[in-house]
């Protein structure tokens, strides 16, 4: 019978909260549960408790939530909670009193052995009270209330703080203390005012609402919104945790240059500019590609660089001109190499950002924890809009389809090109779970080794999350003869007008020519992995200063 119950509810998320967090036979029952996936267990008592009950048995509670009433801020939801618990044996002023005498006796502890600390941060609320007030100080970990009377930080500085405005930043110092609903405090004995705010802030609780003025005053959003603070903060981290996978796969960091002669290593249109200096034109890179593959020959078998590129595009919600971008490169790989790289980092960073390889965009979860799907170009096409372009004989014939299907091309495209276009319309919207889309046109791929079996294909892959494109990767071209003649149809695209073909690199050719290794290369949008990974809606959420037409007062 115990059996079939548990095959009832294991992995379905049933949630469970034991009273009694930190009894060690309790919390051996939850650690159980949670590790066969049978329920969700919550730990009901005090964090540092349950922590120190299960480190004394050497039990390992990562990844179990735990609930503690003394910071829990929702009295009425906690009384309630008391009473299901207790299956109605307490009613309402029972609950209250249990918790009560729970939070009396713990502020009798904080009396005797008081905290004294020291904090500085901006001040987001006050309510002055005659002799004594109430403030909140809030800095990068959060809101804090202070307790500030006038007998213990002198009239003067009572005085001083009564004229004080919301906005401003304090420096203070005192002792914690647990107010009667459980709520930690500071008890002020010495204010200090260390910036005058001479700005209004915006209303408190509703806090900066104007999507502009949030991008255009980062610094005031950021004040205001715990939520933008949050998606910075696990910006950072991702960041951080991208350093720490590669890190572990002996990769070096390194750093190339921002201007050039020659902005190659992707299709896009550059930003020029003059370097006064040495009297040329330059231009603002659009990729990391063609330096880092010069390392590769160099023999740095292992590199990578996060670093801004520039591609004097549009602005939309997935798109900013500057952002930005990861690449590596690893000697002696494939793109399938590739590939397990790839899928590897994604569930890692989503397990150590989210908690879960589980994750949710939009209302909509994505589960990164399973293989990802693996589909060709032609494969998808087929599968999305019933075409088998291996069956498509030639160029004409490929414009032919696109006349017939209302697909708008350039007289200067080829069969590959077609192919793109046909799966930019039917393919890409449909690709919510993480796709490899592999084996692209040689024509779209200039820089990719040829597939040995199809010389009209290259060993190539993007990867899909949400319809996006998360990331490009190849088995790198390392041949100068066949590059050569990839650059020369890019500059022949050039001179037809296409603004974002390659063009020729005399030295990378030539460092190709010293002889570059069988190399996998891969590069991340890291904006839009943020995007993805903090549930925001618009590249400019996860930007801090995103690209802004200005106003003109700033000019």
């Amino acid at each position: 019978m115990i059996n079939t119950l548990i095959e009832k509810i294991k992995g379905k998320g049933t949630r469970i909260v034991f009273t009694e967090g930190s009894d060690p036979r309790i919390l051996e029952a939850a650690i159980r549960l949670h590790k066969e996936n049978i329920v969700v267990p919550v730990l009901l008592g005090n964090r540092a408790e349950i922590a120190g009950s299960a480190a004394a048995n050497g039990w390992d509670i990562e990844g179990i939530e735990t609930l503690d009433p003394i910071e829990y801020k929702n009295m009425d939801m906690m009384v309630t909670k008391v009473i299901e618990l207790r299956k109605g044996k307490l009613d309402e002023a029972q609950a209250r009193e249990v918790l009560k005498q729970d939070y009396e006796e713990r502020r009798k502890i904080m009396d005797a052995n008081p905290i004294h600390v020291a904090i500085a941060g901006r001040m987001m609320f006050k309510r002055v009270m005659g002799k004594a007030s109430f403030c909140n100080i809030q800095d990068l970990q959060g809101n804090i209330q202070v307790y500030v009377a006038r007998d213990a930080i002198g009239e003067e500085s009572y005085a001083d703080f009564k004229k004080s405005d919301i906005g401003d930043i304090f420096g203070l110092e005192g002792f914690a203390f647990r107010t009667r609903t459980g709520e930690i405090s500071i008890h002020a004995e010495k204010m200090t005012m260390l910036t005058k705010s001479l700005q209004i802030l915006p209303e408190k609780f509703h806090g900066l609402t104007d999507t502009d003025t949030r991008y255009r005053q980062r610094y005031v959003d950021l004040i205001m919104n715990q939520d933008s603070k949050n998606v910075f903060i696990k910006r950072s981290q991702i960041l951080k945790e991208i350093r720490n996978f590669l890190a572990d796969r002996d990769f070096m960091e390194v750093e190339t240059p921002m201007l050039v002669a020659n902005a190659g290593g992707a299709a896009a249109r550059p930003f020029e500019t003059h370097y006064n200096a040495l009297n040329e034109d330059v231009k603002l890179r659009i990729s990391l590609e063609l330096y880092l593959k010069r390392l590769i020959v160099g023999g740095l078998e292992r590199v990578y660089e996060i670093g801004r590129v520039f591609r004097n595009e549009g602005v939309d919600t997935r798109h900013n001109p500057e952002f930005t971008l990861m690449e590596l490169y690893q000697a002696y790989t494939d793109y399938e190499g590739m590939m397990e790289l790839t899928e590897s980092m994604f569930r890692y960073l989503a397990e150590k950002v989210c908690g879960s390889a589980k994750i949710s965009y939009n209302g909509i979860e994505i589960d990164l924890s399973k293989p990802f799907e693996r589909l060709t170009m032609n494969d998808a096409i087929k599968k999305y809009a019933g075409i088998d372009f291996d069956e498509v004989a030639d160029d004409e014939a490929a414009k032919k389809l696109a006349d017939e299907h209302h697909i708008e091309y350039e007289e200067r495209h080829k069969k590959g090109d077609i192919i793109n276009l046909f799966f930019e319309e039917y393919c890409e919207k449909e690709l919510i779970q993480p796709t490899f889309i592999m084996d692209h046109p040689i024509e779209i791929s200039p820089l990719t080794k040829k597939k040995p079996s199809d010389p009209n294909k290259v060993e190539r892959f993007e990867l899909f999350i949400n319809t996006w494109e998360m990331c490009n990767a190849y088995s790198e071209l390392n041949d100068p003869i066949d590059q050569r003649e990839r650059f020369k149809a890019q500059d022949a695209l050039a001179d037809a007008g296409d603004e974002e073909a390659n063009h020729t690199d005399e030295d990378f050719l030539n460092a190709l020519e010293i002889g570059m290794p069988p190399t996998g290369g891969i590069g991340y949008g890291i904006d839009r992995l943020v995007m993805l990974l903090t549930d925001s809606q618009a590249i400019r959420d996860v930007l801090l200063f995103p690209t802004m037409k200005s106003l003109p007062n700033d000019k």
